[in-house]
């Protein structure tokens, strides 16, 4: 018992009449852009590199601390 293609152009003829073709267009504009904006906002997401946990913070401060200790004895 779904809608039948006749009671949906009806609806479509009636949401025309209420709203008007031209805000009914812009309406549409603004719903793409805003599915646009969120697909891009997913990709970017996708493809930003994860956050680094505290610890590997500490771990690559302690990487760069043996590195000055190791250039340091080799002077």
């Amino acid at each position: 018992m779904g809608i039948s293609p006749m009671q949906l152009l009806i609806i479509l003829v009636i949401v025309a009449l209420v709203f008007g073709t031209k805000k009914l267009r812009n309406m549409g504009g603004d719903l793409g852009g805003a599915v646009k904006g969120f697909k891009k906002a997913m990709k970017d997401e996708d493809t930003k590199p994860l956050e680094k946990t505290n610890a590997d913070v500490i771990e690559g401060k302690a990487e760069k601390v043996n590195t000055k200790q190791e250039d340091n004895q080799t002077k």
